[in-house]
């Protein structure tokens, strides 16, 4: 592209009828130009497409996942809060060291060990909730009714928030994803969900429980994390300890009726390593954050015959890293028997999700149970009917309505 070209637009758009692969636009610049700029949000930023190149970028310390510097592709310009009132950035967008400081304050819960000793907690919530799905009327959205439910209420458990509060924080957490939403509905947004952890926290504060949120007011308490920063922390935990996990198990579930091969492979095995592996496929293959993470540079690199510029923008879309044939043979082919553990759905480096063996473990049982159980489980409206979520940040369906 020379200096008098326009960069094409940021490509978004999926092809009709192909609601799990990214935008064939995507591919094309994988194949053509995997290191181009394109335009988003009136920015000229940085397209980074091929699996190997977002993993070297990705662990550069020369990038910055803070959302305040120059050059990171942001759509409207990021307000932190003025006083100890409001909630914390969280430490996702955060560098480090501070965002490494913040990070191992919650560390621990999340360590695979203990997130295994979840494992009975998690299957009873599973069990439980199919049982209701097998005794109450079908039709039924397997969103609302089992999609959600599940990684809210260990979510909730495991951070200390009631559970009965759960319809607030999931309309609130909706708007601040959903991409159309405006600029004042996200602040709002914002503010509700940030105002509830902020109160909460007051509450750990006086009255500690055996419980995270309690563990982050003890480090309050002792000086160590400011009332705002762990209400901020509260606030990454909650939303993306819901959020993602219930969009990937609506998602996960349409995209292995759509495959009934893959699905029969599932629904008849109790093999824990087959149904470890077709979480990872899945993942790899549907792989819902596809809005890709975003980087601004802090120095300038040479790479791959480019000058990526201090002050400049990237985007890394890992949808299309997962797509990549160059370390995932026939990529658009699901294959539950593949080993996909290499995949990026979880980023690359020091930000890598947090709560990622949680995700695992929740996807683990709900893939070896539901099928397993209601073993006729079906879509019960067309797919062409299916909403999804093209407008939000994490992708997946609003609705499901499924029979047996």
């Amino acid at each position: 592209m020379t200096a008098t070209q326009q960069a094409p637009e940021y490509p978004m758009a999926r092809a009709a009828g192909c609601p799990f692969d990214p935008p064939p636009k995507l591919r094309e610049l994988q194949e053509e130009a995997p290191l181009v700029k394109v335009d988003v949000f009136g920015q000229s930023v940085w397209l980074v497409t091929r699996y190997d190149d977002q993993r070297r970028l990705m662990s550069d310390p020369r990038l910055s996942s803070d959302v305040t510097k120059p050059g990171y592709p942001n759509s409207a310009p990021v307000q932190l809060p003025r006083d100890e009132d409001g909630p914390g950035i969280g430490f996702i967008l955060m560098d480090d060291p501070e965002h490494a400081r913040l990070r191992r304050m919650v560390t621990a819960p999340f360590m695979i060990k203990r997130v295994e000793a979840m494992r009975p907690q998690v299957q009873k919530i599973v069990d439980d909730l199919i049982d209701d799905l097998l005794a109450g009327p079908k039709p039924v959205d397997l969103v609302q009714a089992f999609a959600l439910p599940i990684p809210s209420l260990v979510i909730c458990q495991l951070l200390g928030v009631p559970y009965e509060d759960h319809d607030f924080f999931q309309v609130n957490s909706s708007i601040l994803l959903r991409t159309t939403a405006s600029i004042e509905e996200r602040n709002k947004a914002r503010g509700n969900i940030g105002g509830y952890l902020h109160e909460l926290m007051g509450d750990k504060l006086e009255n500690p429980k055996d419980d995270l949120l309690s563990g982050l007011a003890e480090r309050v308490n002792a000086g160590e994390l400011s009332r705002k920063d762990a209400a901020g922390i509260g606030v990454l935990l909650l939303i993306a300890g819901h959020e993602t996990t219930a969009n990937m198990i609506a998602l996960g579930t349409l995209a292995l009726l759509e495959h009934p091969d893959q699905l029969a492979k599932l629904r008849d095995t109790d093999d824990p390593k087959l149904i470890a592996g077709a979480v990872e496929e899945l993942l790899r293959y549907l792989n819902i954050t596809h809005n890709g993470r975003r980087r601004a540079i802090l120095e300038d690199i040479e790479f791959d015959g480019q000058l990526l510029k201090a002050g400049e923008g990237l985007i890394f879309p890992n949808d299309i890293a997962n797509r990549d044939p160059e370390m995932f043979p026939d990529p658009d082919t699901l294959d539950v028997t593949r080993d996909a553990r290499r995949h990026v759905a979880f980023g690359f480096g020091v930000h890598q999700c947090l709560g990622q063996p949680l995700a695992r473990l929740e996807l683990q049982v709900v893939y070896g149970t539901l099928y397993r159980r209601i073993p006729t489980l079906r879509r019960a409206i067309e797919l062409d009917d299916v909403p999804f979520k093209h407008d939000g940040a994490v992708y997946g369906v609003y609705s499901l309505p499924v029979t047996w």
